[in-house]
Order: C-alpha cells, then sequence, then structure tokens
C-alpha cells in the first residue's frame, strides 16, 4: 500500500494540540501539510500545536492577512500558509509556497484555493470538522510514512 488514510476523533483543543505534536514528529523537509476545513473549525490551532512541539515559542497567529508566516525552528524551518484570500495562482508562486520545500515545511491552510501539483501529490492531507462545540474529527490521507505518526493507537 502506498498510502494510508484514517480518522481521529478530537474532543477538545487539546486534543487537537496532541495531533499537532504528533504531525511535527514525523515532520520533514519537503514536507507540505494540507489542512482543511470551515472556519472555525481548529486549522490554526493545528498548526500552533505543530509549531509548538517543534519549540516555537512566541505568538502564532493566523497568517489570513499576511499570508505566510516563517519559523526557524530547531529540527526545521516551518512555512505557515494561509490561502484563504488568494485569487489567482499567480499569488500563490509569489508567496513562495513552492520555494519553501526546498529548506523547510510548508503548513497550507485552505489549500483548496490552490496548490500546485507539486505540493498536493506527496502532501499529508487533513480535513478538519467540528461535530460539536468543542470536538472535532480529523480526516487525514497521505504517504504511507505518515501511517505510524498519525494513526489511532
Amino acid at each position: 500500500m502506498t498510502g494510508f488514510e484514517t480518522v481521529v476523533n478530537l474532543k477538545d483543543e487539546a486534543a487537537t494540540a496532541a495531533l499537532g505534536a504528533r504531525i511535527a514528529s514525523a515532520l520533514k523537509p519537503g514536507d507540505a501539510v494540507l489542512i482543511s476545513g470551515e472556519l472555525g473549525a481548529g486549522k490554526t490551532t493545528l498548526v500552533r500545536g505543530i509549531l509548538r512541539a517543534l519549540g516555537v515559542e512566541d505568538h502564532v497567529p493566523s497568517p489570513t492577512f499576511t499570508l505566510v508566516q516563517a519559523y526557524e525552528t530547531p529540527a526545521l524551518p516551518v512555512f505557515h500558509f494561509d490561502l484563504y484570500r488568494i485569487e489567482s495562482d499567480r499569488e500563490i508562486l509569489e508567496l513562495g509556497l513552492e520555494d519553501s520545500l526546498n529548506t523547510g515545511a510548508a503548513l497550507v491552510e485552505w489549500p483548496e484555493r490552490g496548490v500546485p501539483a507539486r505540493l498536493s501529490s506527496g502532501a499529508l492531507r487533513l480535513t478538519l470538522t467540528a461535530t460539536g462545540e468543542t470536538t472535532r474529527e480529523a480526516r487525514m490521507t497521505g504517504p504511507s510514512r505518515w501511517r505510524k505518526a498519525l494513526e489511532p493507537a
């Protein structure tokens, strides 16, 4: 099998952050993590969990208006993209989304707005869905190397 698919139920923000820590444990240069979900589904909470686990102690804002935030972590550079306000493929090229994979990893919110094929083909894809006031479902698919870190025990 060349890939995997799994669903994880998240009971609260702490569980979402813990999933982020599991993703961080397997993150390496060249990885793209594509995170989909409606407004308020927990995309930025998940990204914060990933970055905290990688040693980022500073405030981690949603890059909705800046479009991209860069973080130097002890393990690797991480670029947090938010494509919500993107209107053209040219804008994505100008952000340096593909270039970010040359040295680090890309965490991309709203990838359905337009992610280059190079990123999406080997990416870890997550869709977060609110199932209650604080509960979420994380549906994940990706290359098989993610299986050990992400499948429920």
